[in-house]
């Protein structure tokens, strides 16, 4: 008597089964501005503009957004995206002198 092996088939033979991969979307993040008492309001729409791919009239939105209450959404991205996006406005900001801050939360 032979053992039963679930990768053979009856005549001896290897059977492969074929499995579909289970995918899922990668995790977003929210890349955010955060407001300060020093940063120019045109600097800021120079940011929105230049790193996020804003018209003026959606960078003024979101400048003023971050003027009033204080935070305001750039853009959502893939953790390496948005960590990227997050260093250049930084580094952008501090080679021009301003305090202004980007981070990221998770979406």
């Amino acid at each position: 008597m032979t053992d039963f092996d679930p990768m053979r088939d009856n005549d001896g033979d290897i059977v492969v089964q074929h499995a579909k991969p289970q995918l899922k979307r990668p995790p977003l993040f929210k890349v955010l501005l955060l407001n300060d008492d020093f940063t120019p309001m045109d600097f800021v729409v120079e940011i929105l503009t230049g790193f996020f791919n804003m018209s003026q009239e959606r960078a003024t939105q979101v400048m003023l957004q971050v003027h009033t209450q204080g935070v305001g959404v750039c853009g959502t991205y893939t953790k390496d995206v948005a960590e990227t996006k997050v260093h250049i406005v930084n580094d952008y900001s501090r080679e021009h002198h301003h305090p202004l801050m980007c981070t990221m939360e998770e979406a």
